[in-house]
């Protein structure tokens, strides 16, 4: 099976790259990787199979039409995770939203359909149901997005179903809960509140922490995204969630803990707007069809996570500076690669 993986670089497409490259039981899969290598794309990421026989990759954007068309011939299926995933920033300015998670994915949906690639995973989140505050939801709720982030996913989302339900694209999308783990940007709540605590720094809490998102270990959405591609239903929806639901106040006290640091190194900030209150997936579709059930408990996972970061400062202080890269090929500069100085803790 020949791959193409968008946002190849990024903290979630280079686990998945990272897992069927260098894992015996994939057999024959190749891969190419296609990102643009904006600021949260790091290159170093696929350090590890970097001369991999069965890897090649293409630096480029999936709104560019052209090179897309050069680059979809002869794949077999696309795995789509190329996206501007981060909810402060939509907030900020939606345009580039708009333009990579919208314009890009029906860029690829139409080459995909000229050049009859067989598969197209489109991956996608939580977020575009907006909140529930109890019970969790189904494939079948309707979507209600808060965030620029979040209704640019959801467009995503329709635009791929539609593509099914219109041109016969073999279509299957994911959503699930909040990721984390190794070589995740450190803009997003975990790495940035574990970096700040092991220089000592302080970790900005929105409100009063009592939102509730559901973690997931990056390692385990990859799994269900590769049973997806193998097992998923022409047109269907799968949630992939991690089961763990914990308030921002009761993570940060865990990784306070973790850190051997003390609340006073909280500081409270004004409430993110539109800020969504509880996420929670029901995720027996995918556990009756494709076999998926989490299988990194959290607090195994997120020690595991703590001690990434604390042993792999070289990847993320180029990063958190905004001044260079970690060590890998070139990428090109980036606007707007410097963490603000007290930045939100994003939890996507």
């Amino acid at each position: 099976m020949r791959l193409l993986v968008t946002g190849g670089a990024g903290f979630i497409g280079s686990e998945f790259v990272r897992s069927l490259l260098l894992s015996p039981r994939t057999g024959d899969v190749r891969i190419t990787v296609l990102d643009k290598l904006t600021y949260a794309g790091v290159a170093a990421n696929l350090d590890p199979v970097a001369g991999h026989p069965r890897y090649s990759f293409v630096h480029g954007d999936i709104c560019d039409a052209d090179l897309v068309d050069q680059v979809m011939p002869g794949h077999d299926a696309v795995v789509h995770f190329a996206a501007e995933s981060h909810v402060d920033r939509s907030i900020s300015g939606g345009r580039p939203f708009v333009t990579t998670n919208v314009m890009g994915t029906q860029v690829l949906l139409e080459m995909a359909k000229k050049h009859r690639a067989g598969r197209f995973v489109h991956v996608s989140t939580d977020e575009v149901y907006g909140s529930i505050p109890s019970g969790s939801w189904t494939e079948e709720t309707p979507l209600s997005p808060n965030s620029p982030y979040a209704a640019t996913k959801a467009g995503s989302d329709l635009l791929a179903l539609a593509h099914h339900r219109t041109h016969g694209l073999d279509v299957v999308v994911t959503r699930c809960s909040n990721n984390y783990g190794p070589y995740q940007f450190p803009e997003k709540m975990i790495p940035l509140f574990v970096t700040n605590l092991l220089d000592g720094g302080k970790v900005p809490l929105y409100g009063d922490g009592r939102n509730v998102r559901e973690w997931l270990h990056v390692s385990d959405h990859c799994r269900g995204v590769e049973l997806a591609l193998r097992r998923g239903r022409a047109g269907s929806v799968y949630h992939i969630g991690g089961g763990t639901e914990l308030t921002n106040a009761e993570l940060t006290g865990l990784l306070l803990a973790a850190t051997g640091s003390t609340w006073g190194s909280v500081e409270r900030v004004p409430d993110r707007k539109g800020h969504d209150l509880r996420y929670s997936l029901d995720c027996d579709r995918a556990a009756t069809e494709l076999g998926y059930a989490p299988r990194v408990r959290f607090e195994q996972g997120l020690a595991e996570t703590v001690a990434w970061y604390r042993d792999n400062r070289s990847w993320w202080e180029p990063l958190k500076r905004g001044t260079a890269r970690p060590a890998g090929p070139p990428a090109p500069r980036a606007p707007d690669t410097r963490l603000p100085a007290a930045a939100p803790p994003g939890a996507r």
